[in-house]
């Protein structure tokens, strides 16, 4: 097994990928078909110099953003980013994290008394990651067919940032991508181990979607608001949210949805097989 596994899968996917692939002009006298290494160096914003230091294996301590460059330019697929990341944190000691406390992933019983009793009305628990650790009823009637309750945890930011089929359930999907990293934001800025874990997981695997709205994040996540909804059995939806904290101690919240009109109201009374006019639409 090479000793640079790093370096070398950078070089065998540069040389995979073809000057089109990368939305480049083929030119001439090109002795091999992929790319050349000043072609990847200027697609992912790093010099020459730099990428040869990584591809040699010089350089073994890449940062996340410069994975999530090189990943964007590359067009690595989600399974080849996270075996990128990997690679970066084997060959580069300082990108693994210390021992950190585990996230909240229990709710405490009268919580999830709550959140029972809630039944047919959409409400879900998250974690500061973002993770969903406890639903309704009629939350995972909304969300499992979408595919947000994939996953163990189920996660929204990387749902958001890494699934396909996010940008389809999310017409507004800029501003619920904002939303996320609003989120996550001053997590990760507290110097948090386990917040930090996941924005450099999400650099590289979200690429420059998340990187960009990190860099450029710094105010507070909306509390509530109107997010519309494409749910493969109702059509589109039109969801007011609220979010209300959890004990401090707890570190999660509770994410309550409620029809925002009339044809939302219906919509969910029929994904619970229910007569119409049961939730009522509370306005936008």
């Amino acid at each position: 097994m090479s000793d640079n596994e790093l370096g070398a899968f950078l070089r065998a996917r540069r040389e995979a990928l073809t000057p089109a692939e990368a939305g480049l002009p083929a030119g001439t006298r090109r002795r091999t078909p992929g790319l050349r290494r000043a072609e990847l160096a200027m697609l992912a914003g790093i010099s020459v110099e730099y990428l040869a230091r990584l591809e040699q294996g010089r350089d073994r301590n890449p940062s996340a953003q410069v994975l999530g460059t090189l990943s964007d330019a590359l067009r690595l697929q989600l399974d080849a980013r996270v075996h990128l990341r990997r690679l970066a944190k084997s060959d580069g000691g300082k990108h693994l994290c210390a021992a950190a406390p585990a996230p909240a992933r229990e709710v405490r019983s009268t919580v999830r008394a709550l959140v029972d009793r809630l039944g047919e009305t959409p409400a879900a628990v998250t974690n500061m990651l973002g993770e969903t650790v406890a639903y309704s009823d009629g939350y995972a009637r909304l969300a499992g067919p979408l595919g947000l309750l994939d996953g163990d945890p189920p996660s929204l930011p990387r749902y958001v940032f890494t699934d396909p089929r996010a940008r389809e359930v999310f017409p507004d999907w800029d501003r619920v991508a904002d939303r996320q990293v609003a989120a996550l934001y001053f997590g990760i800025t507290g110097s948090d181990p386990t917040m930090a874990e996941l924005a450099r997981e999400l650099t590289v695997t979200g690429g420059a979607p998340f990187s960009d709205r990190l860099a450029a994040s710094g105010v507070l996540p909306d509390r509530s608001g109107v997010e519309r909804l494409v749910h493969p059995e109702v059509g589109e939806l039109r969801l007011a949210f609220e979010v209300l904290d959890l004990a401090e101690a707890d570190g999660q919240q509770l994410v309550v949805r409620l029809p925002s009109d009339e044809a939302s109201s219906i919509a969910l009374d029929r994904l619970a097989g229910r007569r119409p006019g049961t939730l009522r639409a509370v306005g936008g």
